[in-house]
C-alpha cells in the first residue's frame, strides 16, 4: 500500500511540473532589425577621415570638451559631503525632540480613558 501511494505522489509531481513548464510564456521573440553594413563602415571611415584632417589643438579641444562633460556627470550622481549631511540630519531630529509635545486637555484625556475602559470590559 505504501509503495502505491508513493508511486501515485511520484507520478502526480511529475505531471504538474511538466504541466508548469508548458505554460511558462517564452517571451516575445521579434526578429532584429536589418542593420546596413556598408552604411556603417562609410559612417566610420568618414568619422576617420575626419579625425585625421584634424589638427592638434582641435584635437586637444574636443578631449577638453568630452572631459568637461564626463566630469558634469560625475558631479550630478554626487550628493556632497556625507558626513556633512549626516551632521545636519542628526541636528534636525534633535530639534525636533526638543520641541515639546501638545498636550491634550483634560476633556479629550477623559473621553480617550472612558473609550479605553469601554473596550476593555467588552462593551
Amino acid at each position: 500500500m505504501n509503495k502505491l501511494l508513493v508511486a501515485l505522489i511520484a507520478g502526480a509531481f511529475a505531471l504538474c511540473s511538466v504541466a508548469a513548464t508548458a505554460q511558462v510564456p517564452q517571451g516575445d521573440k521579434t526578429p532584429a532589425q536589418p542593420v546596413d553594413q556598408a552604411k556603417l563602415k562609410a559612417e566610420a571611415a568618414a568619422a576617420k577621415a575626419e579625425k585625421a584632417k584634424m589638427t592638434p589643438e582641435q584635437k586637444k579641444a574636443k578631449r577638453a570638451k568630452k572631459q568637461k562633460e564626463v566630469s558634469g556627470v560625475a558631479k550630478e550622481g554626487e550628493t556632497g559631503n556625507k558626513m556633512e549631511q549626516q551632521a545636519q540630519d542628526k541636528a534636525a531630529a534633535a530639534a525636533s525632540k526638543a520641541q515639546p509635545k501638545a498636550l491634550p486637555t483634560k476633556e479629550e484625556k477623559q473621553k480617550a480613558l472612558t473609550e479605553q475602559q469601554k473596550k476593555a470590559s467588552g462593551q
